[in-house]
């Protein structure tokens, strides 16, 4: 699961270098298309449960699943990105929230935290804990920064289906659920909210916002854990 994980690492690479104000989430779906297809990948979310597009792009308030369009960012958006692929029998899934140029003191503290919050359940990512171990370390370093976790939208295993059991929820109490063991691989994904917690989906059938309009930032790797302890595949 290396190729598919390094893969996606690429295309989120690439797509940092071209957000900036005045580009379309439809010139970043496109860009992300071609470049899956120099590696001959398949973009694994193009056509998954009738999903029409190979990246989704959140906006602001967006928390997941944003559909890309016309709409062009400016100065001050924050965007996350999400990208999955297929490559040889298996998928690669990662996501990325990025500053459109200068943004407030706020939303950039908001996506420093989301990002910490998943290197801190990564590193929980080990034999000798159990699934809620991970859970708790997102919750616990969002909500000591004052901001709040999704609930409604969780990470999941992943290896020749997008989708795997167990599902990975970014809240609980520490020491619940199955024990983690060597060849399990994980998209670990926090979804934080600068307000509250609660979200919903918009008439499109997938774009979920925050329901306060706060902004909303999310991070993702693709993690397999090892006896040695994690590692993210979704690197370069």
């Amino acid at each position: 699961m290396k190729a598919p994980g390094r893969i996606v690492a690429e295309v989120l690479q690439l797509l940092r270098e071209h957000v900036r104000p005045g580009v379309t989430t439809m010139q970043l779906n496109n860009l992300a298309e071609r470049q899956a297809a120099k590696f001959k990948a398949i973009p694994a979310f193009k056509g998954y449960s009738g999903y029409p597009f190979s990246l989704c792009c959140s906006v602001n308030e967006q928390v997941v699943h944003g559909m890309p369009s016309d709409r062009t960012l400016l100065e001050g958006d924050i965007v996350s990105i999400d990208f999955g692929v297929i490559f040889d029998g298996f998928y690669g899934d990662g996501a990325v929230t990025l500053a459109v140029g200068s943004v407030s003191d706020n939303a950039a503290r908001l996506i420093r935290v989301t990002e910490e919050s998943l290197y801190k359940a990564i590193a929980k990512a080990t034999p000798e804990n159990r699934l809620s171990d991970i859970s708790h370390a997102v919750q616990e370093h969002a909500e000591l920064n004052g901001f709040s976790v999704v609930r409604d939208f969780v990470g999941h295993g992943i290896g020749r289906s997008l989708h795997e059991s167990p599902q990975v929820p970014n809240f609980g109490r520490p020491n619940q659920g199955i024990k983690l063991k060597p060849g399990m691989v994980l998209a670990i994904e926090p979804m934080i909210n600068e307000h509250g917690a609660s979200v919903m989906v918009l008439e499109d059938g997938w774009t979920a916002t925050t329901t306060d309009g706060g902004l909303s930032a999310h991070f993702e790797h693709t993690v397999a854990i090892t006896k040695n302890g994690p590692e993210i595949l979704t690197v370069l």
